[in-house]
């Protein structure tokens, strides 16, 4: 049973409303905005004891205008694949300090070795992740055994996009402090599962 009372919560109420005519493409456009710019994520997995992990990752291109999913290049011996093993639920985070611009993804990680896959997402730099083991096999290349593709199939994003400037801002928030009314100089976006599920659908055309 849902707890949210949108008159007890007039900050969520008035950044969710500032945003309703948004077109599903509207909504993939600013989430991208922020992702390109932040640049790094923190996936955050579920371990057997429950605990939850996060780390630091960077998604990996090329980016496609109604692309929702993440895709990550991982190394397969590390702890976060038998977290993934353990429960697929996920979550990814992006968080600009700059603006206070965030982004919230929740998903289920897909786990692929595929070849064909692997070559569209690699780069250069990803090597420096895995390293040369110097066994002839463990190269650190694209066709590493460690190598692996973690793609994040979302069910929902929910991000907050700063509409005014910093100073603009620490403004609004004082007058409202002030005032006695709810601040929010931003939009906070949600896109859906059948949102996900069309912009997918125009990717696929």
């Amino acid at each position: 049973m849902s707890s949210y009372n949108k008159e007890l919560d007039p900050y969520s109420t008035k950044a969710k409303e500032a945003n309703a005519n948004l077109t599903p493409q509207q909504k993939i456009d600013g989430l991208h905005a922020i992702v390109k710019k932040v640049k790094t994520a923190m996936l955050t997995t579920r371990d057997t004891d429950g605990h939850m992990h996060s780390r630091a990752m960077a998604p990996a291109g090329p980016y496609v205008a109604t692309q929702v999913n993440l895709v990550f290049i991982a190394n397969k011996a590390s702890h976060k694949f038998e977290e993934i093993q353990n429960d697929a639920h996920v979550n990814v985070s992006f968080y600009d300090e700059q603006n206070t611009n965030w982004a919230s993804y929740c998903g289920i990680a897909k786990v692929s070795q595929d070849k064909d896959l692997i070559a569209k997402h690699w780069s250069s730099m990803t090597s420096a992740w895995f390293g040369d083991l110097k066994d002839g096999v463990h190269k650190g290349d694209q066709h590493d055994p460690r190598v692996t593709v973690i793609e994040i199939l979302v069910d929902e994003v929910r991000y907050w996009l700063s509409t005014e400037s910093t100073v603009a801002k620490m403004v609004d928030i004082s007058t409202a402090a002030l005032t006695g009314r709810a601040s929010a100089p931003g939009e906070l976006r949600t896109i859906g599962k059948e949102e996900v599920q069309l912009l997918q659908g125009i990717q696929s055309k």
